[in-house]
């Protein structure tokens, strides 16, 4: 059965090409990926899975599934297709949104046989405000028994950790006044930013090495002769777990609500975009991946172990609701950084394609492996219990 499921994605590679050059070459933002949804959708309707789009309140996303009408294992696929704002497909979306129904509609093939049920799950925004933190809040990963899901690269590299992140913004508001002839009468609204900054800067001191502080300040004011009354900075706050993160934001938030105090300037907090936990990779599930890798040829050597993640991302909100794994496919023999021209360049490239349906086999040989082993998905289940979050 494991020949049929890869025939089954080679038999569609025409297919798949079209799809992922025509959302490479059409890139669409966050919540705005309509053509996106809407080709990968038809696309797993044409195979049989049941579609509903428009889950979580948001147009673009949606859920696919695959019913056997056999009691079995139920699993889980991710895609991603949104773009950057003016790079386009620089993190390779276009070709993990193709990715993802290549497996389900590999692995659907011989469902009959096994039996279970395959989850497609159509998820924008990653970049941003990622769909998938909706849907695990919301519950829709929790009838899952595993979620997986592939990111392009330039080299194979084991599913591993990220960082659990807050997206804060602080708005100060202040009074106007002319800054030379009655600057006693402003409250500066700048410099409640500025302090903000000096503060999470000297907290840099005595965090540990794994957290991250960064921003940037999006308002300042209009012209040098006016106290601003109006400043406004955000941040990315990053921590290994999410328990330690919520320690250090408030510690940020602390320092802008000094700042207020400082200067007078009210300030008001919010989210900007939604907040990541951290990634908990299922060591069985990424075991299993692996070891499906390397039966479709792939050298074990040239396999990296992930080392401590320093990015976030919304498939860790994933990993708290069920077992999941984010591994690196491979789609360059070069090095290049995800967010970049080269990078999207690669996901458009004939190398990348390649690559993409490379991680479209081992994801559904991975699913096949656990829709026929009951032993192992029981060792799976075994260690996300021990590891979830309560």
């Amino acid at each position: 059965m494991k020949q049929q499921i890869t025939e089954t994605i080679d038999s569609l590679r025409d297919t798949l090409y079209e799809i992922s050059q025509y959302i490479g070459n059409n890139p669409e933002l966050g919540n705005e990926e309509e053509n996106a949804s809407r080709i990968l959708s038809e696309t797993l309707a044409k195979y049989q899975f049941t579609v509903v789009t428009g889950i979580v309140g948001q147009p673009t996303a949606f859920q696919a599934v695959y019913d056997s009408g056999k009691p079995g294992a139920q699993i889980g696929f991710m895609c991603e297709y949104d773009a950057l704002p003016d790079l386009g497909h620089a993190c390779g979306h276009n070709l993990i949104g193709t990715q993802g129904i290549a497996a389900a509609i590999g692995l659907a093939n011989i469902l009959h046989e096994t039996g279970g049920k395959i989850y497609v799950y159509g998820t924008p925004a990653e970049e941003t405000k990622g769909a998938k933190v909706t849907m695990a809040k919301e519950g829709w990963f929790d009838e899952l028994d595993v979620a997986m899901m592939a990111h392009p690269a330039s080299h194979y590299v084991k599913s591993g950790s990220s960082l659990a992140m807050d997206a804060i913004q602080f708005a100060f508001y202040g009074k106007s006044t002319h800054a030379a002839a009655s600057p006693e009468q402003g409250i500066n609204a700048l410099d409640a930013v500025i302090q903000t900054f000096n503060g999470t800067n000297a907290l840099r001191q005595h965090v540990s090495s794994d957290v991250r502080i960064h921003g940037i300040i999006t308002e300042g004011g209009q012209a040098a002769n006016i106290v601003p009354d109006y400043a406004v900075a955000q941040f990315y706050v990053r921590a290994k777990t999410r328990a330690l993160l919520n320690e250090v934001t408030d510690k940020v938030m602390q320092c802008a609500k000094g700042a207020s105090l400082a200067t007078g300037a009210r300030v008001e907090v919010s989210n900007y975009e939604y907040s990541y936990d951290e990634m908990i990779t299922n060591s069985s599930l990424s075991d299993t991946f692996t070891k499906q890798l390397i039966e479709l040829g792939i050298d074990e050597g040239d396999i990296l172990e992930h080392e401590d993640g320093t990015g976030s991302l919304d498939m860790g909100n994933v990993s708290h609701r069920c077992p999941a794994i984010h591994p690196f496919i491979q789609i360059s023999c070069q090095p290049i950084s995800a967010h970049t021209h080269e990078f999207r360049e690669a996901a458009l490239s004939n190398e990348g394609f390649q690559g993409m349906i490379l991680g479209a086999k081992a994801l559904a040989l991975t699913g096949y492996n656990i829709a026929t082993n009951p032993e192992l998905l029981e060792q799976i289940s075994r260690e996300f219990q021990t590891q979830k979050r309560d």
